[in-house]
Formats: structure tokens, C-alpha cells, sequence
């Protein structure tokens, strides 16, 4: 549980944090455009140099934007098709089924595209968010809601006073299996938060507006930490129960197929059918909303900075982003795919750093107003 609210908490937040509050300054403090580059040629001026640099930056963007949310469609459509195959207890449906989820996505997420992002979208991410917040407290109250709240507690109290140490943990002295453990998992989580930090960024800095640094790092850092703790409290700690209490074989499962366990444990629950179909739907919603968002942004980057860009566009996008799922749906490996992932994020891990630089370059020139 403590590893697992690391992964999802304040250092994956800071990261999104960070890209954000770059672009968000730059573009409402500063009258920039919303792309990567403009704060590196805002600071360091205009000449060969920077602009070369800028815009490696911004394809360095866009490439993180769509592998990393085309491996997150391929995964996604991977459990959408185990929580078919559970409730109507199907085997070896293999990649036809699986095609045949990913083709009813690729309809799906064109409807969106072709209207308003805060009418397409607003729709489909509420939607998500009341199934997935409606399952949370349904598990929560059917099952073991001492054992839960309990687990919640102490994983809230073990992340709290850990934190901070096991962030510098690197397990240098550690066996091999350990690393191996500790760069397939903790590294790969924080690359993949630098491969959506860009898409991820944009959206939190357009809804930002007006905010003081200080409210923006913690409104981005602190609620959505205190959410993810709660959210894994729940699953994680009803897992926890059945495998404690109950004898349930569910390592096993995770052992052969990590993309079904979710369905397995809510089989153990009243109303299975229903709670396992709010999952496929609010999975399904979440991989259209990431199309639509991220289709939006890489519309943004590639017609510099435009806040609204075409419809054509981001038709466009959405068939690269598709094709990209399909690619990587076919390679049928989850190793293959967070590989994948890690090395298109890889250049925009130095990026970040210039970030940082232009950042605090920014501030230093800044001078208090009067009200």
C-alpha cells in the first residue's frame, strides 16, 4: 500500500505540478503561447539556438503525448476485454475481441472531437468520475469497512512519514532482483508521469487561471494524492482482506494475467455483474476522454499554440493516436508497451529540467504589486 500511494502520489503529482505551472505562468503572467517552447525562448531570447531547441522541445511533447496515452488506450483496451470475458465467463476470445473493443473506441471518441471541448468532454469525464466514485463507496460499504478504514489510516500515516526518505531510494545495495523490481516499476511509473506530463500540464494550466503559485501546487499536489489514497485504500485494501481472510488465490491471478484481478475481486461482492460493468464503462470512458484531451493538446502544440484548434486537426490526431493503440494492441505484451512508453518520454525528461531553468529565471525578475 505505501509503495503503491508513491507511485501515484506527491512525486507523480509534482511532476504534472510542474509542467503546468511552467506553462500556465508563461502563457497568463507572461502573454505566451501554450506550447513547451515559448517559455525557453521567453527567457533565453530569440536567435538559431533557441529556436532549434524549442522546437525539439515541442516534438519532444508531442511524442511523449502520444505514446504514452497510445500504450494507455492499448492497456485500457486490454481490460475492458477481460471484464467482458469475466461476467459471461469467456476463454480464449484472444485478439478478436479485443479488435472489436478497440474499433467500438475508435467510434467513440470521434463524436467528441468534432464539438466543443467543454461540452464533449465535460460529459464524458463526469460521467467517469460519478461510476468510478459510486463503485468506490459501494465497495466500500458492502465490504470489510472496518478492515478498509483501518488500512486507510495506517497507508495514509506509513506514506505521510515515508515519503520524503524513500523518494531518494535508488536500492544500489540491494540484489538484483530488487532493482529489477524498482526499475520495472517505481522508474517506469515516474516516466510514464513525464510522458502525460505535457498533455496533462496544459489542461491543469487552462483552469489555473488566477491562481497564486501557492494554490496552484497545492490544489495539483495535495488533492489528488489525498484522492489516490483513498481510491487504493478501498480496492487495495479489500484485496488485501480476501487474501488475508478469505484464502482467495488472487497473487495467481495477478501472477497470470495482472488485467483481470480487478474483475476476480469484485466477482467476491453482491451485485458483481453491475459493479464489473461499471468498471468496463467508466474504464472505457476514461481511455475516450484521454483520446479527446490529448488529441486537443497535440492539436495545440502542432498549430503553435492555437486554443482551438480545427476540427480537422484533431480528427487527424485521433486517427495517429488510434493507429499508435492498434500498434501497440498487436505487440500483445505489457512489458512491450511500457517500454515503449519509457522511451518516448525519455527526451522529455531533460526538457523538464530547462523548465525548471526558465522558471526560476522568470521569478527572479518578478516584483511585488499593489493591490
Amino acid at each position: 500500500m505505501f509503495v503503491t500511494n508513491f507511485h501515484w502520489g506527491l512525486h507523480a503529482w509534482a511532476i504534472y505540478a510542474l509542467t503546468g505551472l511552467v506553462i500556465a505562468y508563461f502563457s497568463f503572467r507572461q502573454g505566451c503561447p501554450s506550447l513547451v517552447s515559448a517559455p525557453i525562448i521567453k527567457v533565453f531570447g530569440t536567435n538559431g539556438v533557441t529556436r532549434i531547441v524549442g522546437w525539439l522541445s515541442d516534438l519532444s511533447a508531442i511524442v511523449a503525448i502520444a505514446i504514452g496515452v497510445a500504450g494507455s488506450v492499448a492497456m485500457g483496451v486490454f481490460q475492458v476485454k477481460e471484464g467482458v470475458d469475466a461476467p459471461f465467463g469467456l476463454q480464449d476470445t484472444g485478439m478478436g475481441l479485443t479488435l472489436g473493443i478497440f474499433v467500438v473506441l475508435c467510434i467513440s471518441f470521434i463524436l467528441p472531437l468534432t464539438v466543443d471541448l467543454s461540452r464533449g468532454m465535460a460529459l464524458l469525464s463526469n460521467a467517469a468520475m460519478a461510476i468510478a466514485g459510486g463503485l468506490m463507496i459501494f465497495i466500500l460499504l458492502t465490504g470489510p469497512t472496518y478492515f478498509i478504514m483501518g488500512g486507510i489510516v495506517q497507508a495514509a500515516g506509513e506514506y505521510l512519514a515515508g515519503a520524503f526518505t524513500h523518494g531518494f531510494r535508488t536500492f544500489t545495495f540491494m540484489d538484483d532482483q530488487v532493482v529489477n523490481w524498482f526499475q520495472s516499476w517505481t522508474l517506469t511509473y515516474m516516466v510514464w508521469w513525464l510522458a502525460w506530463a505535457p498533455f496533462v500540464g496544459v489542461f491543469i494550466a487552462r483552469i489555473s487561471k488566477g491562481r497564486t503559485i501557492r494554490e496552484f501546487i497545492c490544489g495539483v499536489m495535495l488533492v489528488p494524492t489525498a484522492f489516490s489514497i483513498l481510491w487504493f485504500g478501498v480496492f487495495g485494501g479489500v484485496g488485501f482482506y480476501a487474501i488475508l481472510n478469505l484464502d482467495v488465490p488472487i497473487l495467481d491471478v495477478v501472477r497470470d494475467n495482472v488485467s483481470s484481478t480487478t474483475f476476480f475481486v469484485l466477482e467476491l461482492f453482491p451485485l458483481s455483474f453491475l459493479t464489473i460493468a461499471a468498471v468496463i464503462a467508466a474504464a472505457f470512458l476514461f481511455i475516450v476522454t484521454s483520446v479527446v484531451s490529448a488529441a486537443f493538446v497535440l492539436g495545440m502544440f502542432s498549430t503553435g499554440g492555437d486554443l482551438n484548434p480545427s476540427t480537422r486537426v484533431k480528427l487527424s490526431w485521433g486517427v495517429v493516436l488510434g493507429a499508435l493503440g492498434l500498434v501497440m494492441i498487436l505487440s500483445g505484451s505489457i512489458d512491450a508497451i511500457k517500454s515503449i512508453i519509457a522511451l518516448g518520454a525519455l527526451p522529455f525528461v531533460f526538457i523538464v529540467l530547462v523548465l525548471v531553468v526558465c522558471l526560476l529565471k522568470a521569478l527572479k525578475t518578478e516584483r511585488p504589486t499593489e493591490s
